[in-house]
């Protein structure tokens, strides 16, 4: 048996050496990180110096709080072209788009290659009603070049009083020139949900994710049942073409609305906190009743989740084309009077698809018949995506860029009798055609297609 003062002398050097070795340790992490460290306050100082430069410099004196914001802005910007810097008057105004009103033109924008791209025109507002449509690029705002400002600075401009009118110079794929167009700003109220009974069919047409979605859609529900009756009612379109997407939260709910169990949607980011499972309730609004969901190539974000979902679920069939592709969920972080937008993590679709930059194929492929003098349009401008954005995330394990394959047509025709992919739908749900006989007959016509080919490069 030891004695109690040999005990103690050995317990004094094990924890001599336990020490040491966790100095030796800490010592180690403390110098890779005062590497690390060591190498950003290089960057700063540089920073700092180019700033002191442009400040004592320029040929004309710079608004300090400007040169701040645009190299912000220009970090962030940097990363992916969903994250940006919102300052108190960005940030307010985003705050009342996501209530569902605010002034302005009526159009989803992003940047690329420094000017303005229309993501979508919302419905029944100024822009659309002047014919801007999805994947119009804005060079000039009142003749003044966009080059140079930020995506923000742009929204900015194109905001204004109300009843102010604005000159757009656009270019359009398959025009010789650029072209302006005039526009009067109007309050813009955004209403996220329409509906109409197509007899015996319950249409919704659900255009942007706003904190008034689910109510509305609640109530458009509500109000089809009673105008169709129970027993006449053959099922639902859910029409998301066009849909560029909006809150997160609402586009759980609202997947939440027709699934009574499972995953919605699986997000992941950097950090484990910033990695979530969304899991439906019981209740289905549409008391199990056939859905036929519509995507195109305007369907993006929070459209594609809602899309995904009910699709992996098999709740619904997705009809269309195939679909935007942006999978990244942007976090709002308040900072002072303004906040950061910042791209925290890819969402995933509950079997563990990622949709960035490819986008969601839909079960039954139908293209929109387009009319004659856009034909030629459409084969200059061709499709586009997330997948074409420049600087955007890769789909997570794609190594190669030619994995990714995102957008399509985003045409949608205003007269319903000539609405291929809603008359499609509306076939199935009416029995004059069967999903799984349209999947054979699509199948089939694939292994033909690719027999054409293997023929063609055989000769």
């Amino acid at each position: 048996m030891m004695r109690k003062s040999e005990y103690a002398v050995w317990t004094l050097l094990l924890l001599a050496v336990i020490a040491a070795g966790s100095a030796m340790v800490s010592l180690a992490k403390s110098e890779s990180a005062s590497a690390a460290n060591s190498e950003i306050y290089q960057q700063l100082d540089l920073f700092g110096e180019v700033l002191e430069r442009v400040r004592a410099d320029y040929v004309e004196k710079p608004q300090d709080k400007e040169l701040i914001e645009s190299a912000i802005n220009g970090m962030l910007t940097g990363l992916d072209p969903h994250s940006s810097y919102l300052n108190p008057e960005h940030f307010r105004d985003m705050q009342v788009q996501t209530r569902g009103e605010f002034g302005g033109l009526g159009i989803e924008v992003t940047m690329e290659n420094g000017v303005v791209k229309v993501v979508s025109p919302i419905d029944d507002t100024p822009a659309e009603r002047a014919g801007i449509l999805a994947n119009d690029l804005i060079t000039h705002l009142d003749g003044k070049e966009i080059q140079g400002l930020t995506l923000q600075e742009a929204v900015e401009k194109m905001r204004g009083p109300v009843n102010s009118p604005i000159e757009l110079t656009v270019v359009r794929e398959g025009e010789d020139a650029p072209f302006k167009v005039k526009i009067t700003r109007d309050i813009i109220h955004i209403n996220p949900v329409k509906y109409s009974a197509e007899d015996d069919v319950g249409y919704i047409r659900i255009t942007t994710f706003n904190e008034q979605t689910t109510p509305n859609l609640q109530q458009a529900v509500d109000e089809l049942k009673k105008e169709i009756g129970p027993d006449k009612l053959k099922g639902w379109v859910i029409d998301l073409r066009n849909n560029p997407g909006g809150l997160l939260d609402q586009a759980i709910s609202v997947s939440d609305s027709f699934l009574n169990k499972g995953a919605i949607v699986l997000t992941r980011g950097r950090n484990q906190e910033e990695s979530q499972r969304s899991n439906a309730r019981d209740g289905d609004i549409l008391d199990g009743k056939p859905i036929m969901v519509l995507i195109n190539g305007g369907s993006a974000s929070a459209s594609e989740i809602v899309a995904g979902a009910l699709q992996d679920h098999k709740r619904a069939t997705t009809i269309g084309t195939r679909s935007f592709g942006k999978g990244s969920v942007q976090t709002i972080i308040p900072l002072g009077d303004g906040a950061l937008r910042l791209t925290t993590a890819r969402y995933y679709t509950p079997s563990g698809r990622s949709i960035q930059a490819k986008g969601i194929e839909p079960d039954l492929v139908v293209e929109e018949e387009l009319p004659e003098d856009l034909k030629k349009k459409a084969e200059a401008a061709g499709t586009r995506g997330e997948a074409d954005l420049r600087g955007h995330l890769r789909n997570e394990g794609d190594e190669d860029a030619e994995e990714e394959a995102s957008g399509s047509s985003a045409y949608v025709p205003k007269d319903k009798t000539k609405d291929t992919q809603l008359i499609y739908a509306l076939d199935i749900l009416r029995g004059k055609k069967t999903v799984e006989a349209e999947l054979k007959k699509q199948a089939e016509a694939k292994q033909a297609k690719k027999a054409e080919a293997k023929k063609a490069e055989a000769k």
